[in-house]
């Protein structure tokens, strides 16, 4: 420490230098942060799979719609006006890949005017990256919705933009809000103008220095990043900042008070609470760079905390030192007495329930927080709505399209199927019918969208069922048909018979009799038994036969005007003969394709050759395939909000059915995935739940391993740990009871719980080490353990109290961010400051300590001064 301070002067100037250098060079973290946005899930992820699948194909285009709504329903004038804001949309550029006009067609209206005929969307595919979704947005908000309509622009893009402009725009709020409030914090505590600037100075060139070395490694290094990196930056850097400042700047005023020249004051400071403060930085830092062992980017993101925790030592060891030997005794200008060097009153009124009644002492946090844990359900939200609230265009114009269609068919969760083989084909849609069928019978699914039921209404011709009822339908319109024949042809015979021998002609009418005989036997057999082949077969003889009576009639009686009427007649009767085998051969070749088709048999359903080519089919295969038809699409509209709970539930439901159901038919070789915001939030959902596991087990054992080493002691990393975990659970069940019960919403933002842990743990954890670090001082000059602990309690509660309010007062800055994550995040860890700086901290850990008395040193000895 000497040798820093006989080097002020080159040391203050570089790290002044680079301090300024690094922050003109590095990188912009906050444009970093906007396109990081804020989550990023793994590519083994469904969700992520799906939009693969699509963005290989050339199909990751993206929906947006324009969502109106009308003060009356949809009138003429009002569709004219649709009509022409599609017309002008589709004229955007080449980034607008199509336009749905609202009504187009009858079948179109349908879907995309809601049912009272006052909410009306349309749909708009862009072509390209989330910014250039927004810059569409905007154009169509700017130039083409006219001023007196009620409309609104909306989609996934940009509701996520809007997410990223809020949250940078909280983190503008926090910051200023964070300065200004450690400034009066400090000039209370310290009752000077001149030590607040002190803390201030050293925190700012932390920050800068932390932001433009995160910046430089994300571009360097692919470091990761998210819109929580620089706001936990700020609360962290200048909350624990500012406390670690307190720390030494009451330690120094102590030395100063006991008459030690302002060099040697500074030294015997980092001899005693600068070892303080390297344990502690070193707990924090261990904490947050155990997060760097996540596999989520999102949580990832925390670990710049760690580089930030880095040089705050760096800034602390030379920066603070510095400014104390330069400024003397002016640092405390013009107070000559610090509040905050007095023995705490509280805590030492509290040291005598906790150190001469231990079990009390435990039984009365017991009574605190046992009834706040049990109201605890862990009830989690996925909601990013709820993020930014109803203020947003595009908040609103999703409740618009809640209230007019119902919620869940604001965001589908969409069903991606491929192959290397081509799927759009006879055989293979009926699979696909199959699995609509069996999404149908899942609890939280309306309705599906597929290529075999395009309106969400199913195709009902494509059944086997309702064909065969159309055969057995056209079956009897054939024996129909073959009666007014056989009637006709009998006419004809009587006529002939009554022309006398006339050149043979009675010779023909019995012929015809015959034919009309084989005639009358051939609809019977068609009646009894539905043999259409057999009956395919005699028509055909038939017809042939009546075809050579017809030529006799004609050469016999050329010229005579009753012979040419029978001739005509028996033309006619063919002609219509005709047309049933013709009918017939159909039903038999289909009758003959359904009982080869192994779809049939597995699905009950049946695309006749030749119905995919069909005009009125192209726009739907164009909707609900990809690929040149080795891809389909399905769409599951939802009964819940896309965003809730339930969807996700819904969602996994909808996954389980999906492997189960595709066994054994051909789709089980096909790729599967699951996009859409409800499957978004089940991938979120599972990873989160994992990662929070895994890293908070690493965390957890990394500390413990940190303070055993630092401390000489296994006892006592325990119930500091134990003590902490009992300060969270009991912190985010006060924060779920404000939240879900109070506020009304589904429950903590899913990433909350995570953050809220990290660092609640890890800067709590500080506050535990000035007391036992202490109580550690105090015991190795040979007093009892209850007595050191007094002592302690009673010089480091004033600290504690105070950094802790300080560190709760960076975290409620963000409370006024507006992002409802951060400002959950801010209720667990300012609750569980407080409640472990006022509470736990001086009942829990002394009592504890007495408890096992020399014990705590557990399994080492308790080194003593000399």
């Amino acid at each position: 420490m000497r040798a820093i301070l006989k080097l002020k002067w080159p040391i203050l100037i570089g790290v002044i230098a680079m301090t300024v250098l690094l922050f003109l060079l590095a990188p912009n973290l906050t444009n970093q942060a906007e396109e990081a946005g804020s989550f990023q899930l793994s590519d083994d992820a469904s969700s992520q799979m799906a939009a693969k699948m699509l963005a290989d194909a050339g199909e990751s285009d993206q929906t947006i719609s324009v969502v109106i709504e009308l003060e009356e329903k949809l009138s003429d004038d009002v569709r004219e006006q649709l009509s022409a804001m599609s017309t002008e949309i589709e004229a955007l550029g080449d980034v607008v890949t199509s336009v749905l006009n609202p009504v187009e067609s009858e079948e179109i209206e349908k879907q995309l005017v809601s049912e009272d005929q006052q909410t009306v969307l349309i749909p708009i595919t862009v072509q390209g990256s989330d910014e250039k979704v927004n810059e569409v947005a905007d154009d169509i908000r700017t130039s083409i919705i006219p001023s007196d309509m009620k409309a609104y622009v909306t989609g996934e893009a940009i509701i996520n933009n809007d997410v990223n402009e809020s949250a940078q725009e909280g983190l503008k709020r926090t910051e200023i809000i964070t300065v200004v409030l450690i400034f009066g914090l400090l000039l209370a505590v310290f009752r000077s103008v001149i030590t607040p600037l002190v803390p201030l100075v050293a925190v700012g060139i932390t920050y800068l220095l932390s932001q433009s070395f995160v910046a430089f490694f994300i571009e360097w290094f692919g470091f990761p990043v998210s819109n929580y990196t620089q706001i936990f930056l700020v609360a962290i850097l200048f909350g624990i900042g500012t406390d670690y400042c307190i720390l030494l700047l009451s330690r120094y005023k102590e030395e100063l008070s006991a008459g030690h020249a302002v060099e040697d004051a500074i030294v015997n400071t980092y001899k005693t609470a600068g070892r303080t403060l390297l344990i502690s930085g070193l707990a924090v830092f261990i904490g947050f760079f155990a997060i760097g062992f996540a596999e989520f980017p999102i949580f990832k993101s925390a670990v710049a905390v760690a580089v930030g925790i880095a040089v705050l030592m760096l800034v602390l060891f030379t920066i603070v030192p510095i400014s104390m030997v330069l400024l003397k005794e002016k640092l405390f200008w013009p107070s000559k007495k610090s509040a905050s060097h007095r023995d705490s009153a509280l805590w030492m009124w509290m040291s005598k329930l906790s150190v001469n009644r231990p079990v009390l002492s435990m039984l009365v946090v017991a009574a605190i927080t046992v009834p706040l844990l049990l109201t605890y359900d862990n009830s989690l939200s996925f909601n990013t709505v709820d993020e930014i609230g109803d203020d947003y265009e595009s908040v609103q114009g999703l409740r618009a399209i809640e209230d007019g269609f119902g919620k869940g068919d604001s965001l589908p969760v969409q069903v991606i199927i491929q192959s290397d083989e081509t799927l759009a084909n006879e055989e293979m849609i009926p699979y696909v019918e199959r699995l609509s069928q069996r999404y149908e019978q899942i609890e939280g699914v309306d309705k599906i969208r597929a290529v075999t039921r395009p309106t969400g209404e199913i195709l009902e011709d494509l059944y086997v069922d309702r064909q065969l009822g159309l055969m057995a339908d056209g079956l009897s319109e054939a024996r129909d048909g073959l009666t007014e024949i056989g009637a006709g042809l009998d006419q004809i015979q009587s006529g002939l018979a009554g022309a006398g021998n006339s050149g043979g002609l009675d010779e023909v009418a019995a012929g015809l009799g015959q034919l009309n005989e084989q005639l009358g036997l051939t609809t019977q057999g068609l009646q009894q038994s539905g043999n259409v082949q057999q009956t395919v077969g005699a028509l055909t003889a038939i017809s042939q036969q009546l075809g050579q009576i017809q030529q006799g009639i004609a050469s016999a009686g050329s010229g005579s005007e009753g012979l040419t009427q029978v001739t005509e007649g028996l033309a006619a009767s063919n002609e219509g003969l005709s047309e049933i085998i013709k009918g017939l051969t159909e039903v038999s070749d289909m009758m003959t394709a359904m009982s080869e088709s192994k779809a049939v048999r597995d699905t009950g359903l049946f695309i006749p050759e030749g119905t995919l080519e069909n005009e009125d089919f192209a726009k739907v295969l164009e909707r609900y395939t990809f690929a040149e038809g080795t891809g389909l699409k399905m769409e599951v509209i939802l009964s819940d909000d896309p965003y809730s709970p339930d969807a996700i539930e819904t969602v996994q439901r909808i996954k389980d059915a999906t492997e189960a159901e595709v066994k054994g038919t051909p789709l089980e070789d096909t790729d599967i995935a699951f996009s859409g915001i409800a499957s978004i939030n089940s991938d979120l959902a599972d990873i989160s739940s994992s990662d929070f596991t895994s890293t908070v087990v690493i965390m957890l054992i990394s500390l413990f391993v940190v303070l055993a080493i630092l401390f000489r002691s296994m006892i006592m990393p325990l119930f500091m740990i134990g003590s902490l975990l009992l300060t969270y659970f009991t912190s985010i069940a006060i924060a779920e009871l404000i939240f879900e019960n109070i506020l009304g919403f589904d429950g903590i933002s899913w990433a909350v719980p995570f953050f809220g842990f990290v660092m609640l743990i890890a800067l709590g954890v500080d506050y535990s080490i000035f007391l036992l670090d202490r109580f550690r001082e105090e015991a190795e000059s040979g007093l009892t353990v209850r007595e050191a602990m007094r002592i302690s309690m009673a010089k480091m509660g004033t600290v504690i109290i105070t950094a802790a309010i300080i560190l709760a007062g960076t975290f409620g800055a963000m409370l006024p961010s507006g992002v409802l994550s951060l400002m959950q995040i801010a209720s667990i860890v300012v609750i569980g400051l407080l409640l472990y700086g006022l509470i736990v901290l001086p009942l829990l850990i002394p009592a504890m300590t007495v408890s096992f008395d020399r014990g705590v040193w557990w399994p080492f000895d308790m080194k003593k001064k000399k």
